[in-house]
C-alpha cells in the first residue's frame, strides 16, 4: 500500500518513545481513517438528533444515515434483506444475543458445537447458557499446524446438537477455517451455524448467502470503523423465531401493562437508542474498504504475512505457533526461553505495538501447551519496513537475553 493510504490515518506518523510507530496490533483494534473520524464529527456537529422517533428534520436526517448504514452493511456481506442486520456493540455482543436469544429455544442436554480455537467470546456465553439451560458444549480439535479436524467435527453431531459456532479466522494463528465445508456438513445434520468473523471481515470478502450460514457476528473497530459498534446477521426465519434479547424502547410494538407486543427483526433485537453516529461511522469504514478493493488488501497482507514469517524464521529459537495451509494477515510466536511479555514490553520500547499473552484463547494457549505468544497482525496500511523493524526489534531483544 502506497503513503497516499498511510496518509489517511494520522496516527500512523506518531511517536513513541521518540521512535517512529510501527503499530502491529490490528488484530485487537484497527486505526481509524480520517474519513470516519470526519463523518463522525459532522454527525455529531450538524445531525444529532434521536432516530425513528421524531418526526423533525434533524431525526428523519440522523435516520436516513442510520438506515442508509444498515443497507450499506447489507451489501457489505450480501444478506438477503436489511431485515436480517442487527446492530449490536461489537461481535461479543452479537453473540451472546444469539447465545441467549436461540438458547431459550434449546433445552437440556441440547448441544452446540464450538472449537478449541474460539476466542472467549464464543466461549463463555456458551457456558452461561449451560449453566443456566443444562446445554452440552463440544468441541473440534485441531492439528499441530493450528488446522480444524474435520473428520473428528462430523463425529460431534448427533440427534441433540442444536448450532455449531465457530470462527472464521483465528485471532491467534490465523487459520482461516474451511467454513463452507463446515457449514455444509452441519446443514446436512440439519444444524445452523453461527460465524464469528470478527477477524475476517477487514481481510476477506463474505457474501452470506454464499456461504450459507445463519449468523454471522463482526466488530467495527476491528474494519477500521469506531468501537463500541457491531453487527449480527441472522438468516431471518431464525430472527423470526427467537425471542428478543432485551426489553425497552424502539423494539415494541405496543405496550400495556397486560401485555406488549414486539416489532419485526432487526428493530425487534435493537432496544434503546442505538448509536446511530457509530453506525455511520461503520458504513463510511466499509466504504472505504470498499473503495481499496478486498482483491488489493487481500495481496497486500498476504505479501506481508509470507515475509514476516520468512523474516522471523531466520532468527534463533524462532517458533511460530500456528502454520495452516490457509492463513492470514496474523503471526503468533515466541523466541527461545523469552517470555512472551517480556518480548513484547521491551518491543514497546523500540516504538513497536504487538500484543502479547493468551489472546482471549486460553483453551488454545493449552493445546499448544504454551502460556501465551506475541502476536504481530497486519492491516491494509502496514508495510515490508515495518516487519524489517519488528524482525530487527526481535534480534535486539534477543541479544540481552
Amino acid at each position: 500500500m502506497n503513503e497516499t493510504i498511510r496518509a489517511d490515518f494520522p496516527i500512523l506518523s506518531r511517536k513513541v518513545y521518540d521512535r517512529p510507530l510501527v503499530y502491529l496490533d490490528n488484530a485487537a483494534t484497527t486505526q481509524k481513517p480520517l474519513c470516519v473520524l470526519d463523518a463522525m464529527r459532522e454527525e455529531y456537529l450538524n445531525v444529532n438528533a434521536n432516530v425513528h422517533r421524531g418526526v423533525h428534520y434533524l431525526s428523519q436526517q440522523a435516520t436516513d444515515l442510520h438506515e442508509a448504514a444498515r443497507e450499506t452493511v447489507r451489501h457489505f456481506i450480501n444478506a438477503a434483506t436489511t431485515n436480517e442486520v442487527v446492530f449490536t456493540r461489537g461481535t461479543t455482543e452479537a453473540i451472546n444475543l444469539v447465545a441467549s436469544s436461540l438458547g431459550e429455544l434449546m433445552s437440556p442436554g441440547d448441544e452446540v458445537i464450538l472449537s478449541v480455537m474460539e476466542h472467549h467470546s464464543n466461549i463463555v456465553p456458551w457456558q452461561l447458557l449451560q449453566n443456566r439451560k443444562g446445554i452440552q458444549i463440544k468441541v473440534i480439535p485441531i492439528n499441530d499446524n493450528g488446522e480444524l479436524l474435520l473428520e473428528e467435527y462430523e463425529r460431534l453431531f448427533t440427534d441433540r446438537t442444536r448450532l455449531v459456532s465457530i470462527a472464521h479466522v483465528s485471532n491467534v494463528l490465523g487459520t482461516i477455517n474451511p467454513v463452507a465445508d463446515l457449514i455444509r456438513i452441519a446443514h446436512d445434520h440439519g444444524v445452523p451455524v453461527l460465524l464469528d468473523a470478527a477477524q475476517s471481515a477487514p481481510h476477506i470478502p463474505i457474501d452470506v448467502q454464499a456461504l450459507g450460514c445463519d449468523f454471522l457476528a463482526l466488530s467495527g473497530h476491528k474494519m477500521y470503523g469506531p468501537t463500541g459498534i457491531g453487527v449480527l446477521y441472522g438468516r431471518e426465519e431464525w430472527l423470526d423465531r427467537m425471542p428478543p434479547y432485551q426489553g425497552g424502547g424502539e423494539m415494541i410494538d405496543t405496550v400495556s401493562f397486560e401485555k406488549t407486543t414486539f416489532e419485526k427483526p432487526p428493530l425487534k433485537f435493537e432496544a434503546g437508542t442505538p448509536d446511530f453516529v457509530a453506525t455511520h461511522g461503520l458504513a463510511v469504514a466499509i466504504d472505504y474498504i470498499e473503495r481499496i478493493g478486498f482483491d488489493r488488501i487481500a495481496a497486500h497482507e498476504r505479501d506481508l504475512t509470507e515475509y514476516c514469517t520468512q523474516q522471523l524464521l531466520t532468527i534463533d529459537g524462532m517458533r511460530i505457533i500456528g502454520q495452516a495451509r490457509q492463513k492470514d494477515a496474523v503471526v503468533s510466536f515466541l523466541v527461545g526461553d523469552i517470555h512472551h511479555l517480556d518480548m513484547g514490553t521491551l518491543l514497546d520500547r523500540l516504538g513497536i505495538a504487538v500484543r502479547t499473552g493468551h489472546h482471549c484463547a486460553q483453551p488454545l494457549m493449552q493445546r499448544m501447551g504454551i502460556l501465551g505468544t506475541v502476536r504481530a497482525s497486519f492491516a491494509l496500511y502496514n508495510t515490508r519496513e515495518e516487519v524489517d523493524a519488528l524482525v530487527a526489534g526481535i534480534r535486539r531483544v534477543s541479544q540481552m537475553f
